[in-house]
Order: C-alpha cells, then structure tokens, then sequence
C-alpha cells in the first residue's frame, strides 16, 4: 500500500475508531470500492465486502443483502446527491461513516480531471447529525480530526486547528 503521509494520519486514526466501536467478529459492508483504507482494516482482522463502484444514488441493490452487523461509509456519502436514501436504506444495525466537514475558508472539493471525484455535500457536524436522526440512526460516539497540510498560506494554517474530518458510530433505532 502506497499510502501519504496525510491518508496514513486518517486512515489510523479511522482504524483506531473502528477498534473501538466494533468486535472483529462483525461482518462489514463497506460502501465504496475496494481501497487502501478497506485494505488496511481487513489487514487488522476484519471480514470487509466492499461495494462494486455503482452509483449509491441510483442502486441501492448491494444494500438489499441482510447479512453484515455493520456497514462503513467512509468519505462517500458527501459525493451522493441523496445520503439520504442509502442511510434509510441499510439493513445493518450498526453504521459507521465520516464524512469531510464544511470549512468556511475552503470551497467544496472538486477534482479538475475526474468528473466523478467531487463533493455535492461537505457537511457541518449538526447537518451530518440531523441526516443520520432522519435516516433512523442513533450516534453513539463521534470523533474530529484536523488535516494539516505541508503548505504556507492562511488556508494552510487554519488546516491546523480547524477539525476536517468528523466520523461517527451510530445504531439503527
């Protein structure tokens, strides 16, 4: 795994909140393709399924299947149109799904070479929280993260406090 120095801080301490979170036990539907985060949790003893790259906002068939305690949606839901509907959606008792906060000095991410690599949601804590009470889950425990960045500038500064990331454990109700 090639893996730089800003994803390994992520994806550690994403690992780190699974651990505790989750027995290793649990079968877990991760949506999204296979990738260096699902590879480095199935690397730590977990059962991972990933999805196969369909579009959530159109196919919610991968979410039909019953047989996962736990699915993972880790930085996906902010590029689907409707969160909404996959979160309703899944059978699984237990969720746990980060998503990028909004940064009011920062645009919305939006890759200039991959028309599919871009945010149509990047959300502030209470609006992820609100989406997830709607969709029938209850938050059990949440975590914040900065994601500093080797550059000079305002922008890059405030990356240093400013929290980037919010992940969360919540459970069907």
């Amino acid at each position: 795994m090639n893996i730089n120095k800003h994803s390994l801080k992520r994806f550690k301490l994403t690992l780190n909140f699974v651990d505790k979170c989750i027995s290793k036990k649990d079968r877990i539907l991760d949506l999204g393709v296979e990738n260096n985060l699902s590879n480095l949790i199935k690397s730590n003893g977990y059962f991972v399924t990933n999805t196969k790259g369909e579009d959530l906002d159109l196919d919610l068939s991968s979410l039909d299947k019953n047989n996962y305690e736990v699915v993972t949606a880790f930085e996906i839901l902010e590029h689907l149109v409707a969160p909404f509907n996959v979160l309703s959606k899944i059978k699984a008792k237990k969720l746990i799904a980060s998503v990028p906060l909004r940064l009011w000095f920062s645009n919305a991410y939006r890759s200039k070479s991959d028309p599919w690599d871009r945010h149509f949601h990047e959300f502030e804590d209470w609006q992820f929280e609100w989406l997830l009470e709607k969709s029938g889950w209850k938050i059990k425990k949440r975590k914040k993260w900065t994601n500093p960045v080797n550059k000079i500038g305002i922008r890059p500064f405030l990356r240093c406090f400013t929290p980037r990331y919010y992940i969360i454990y919540a459970e069907k109700f």
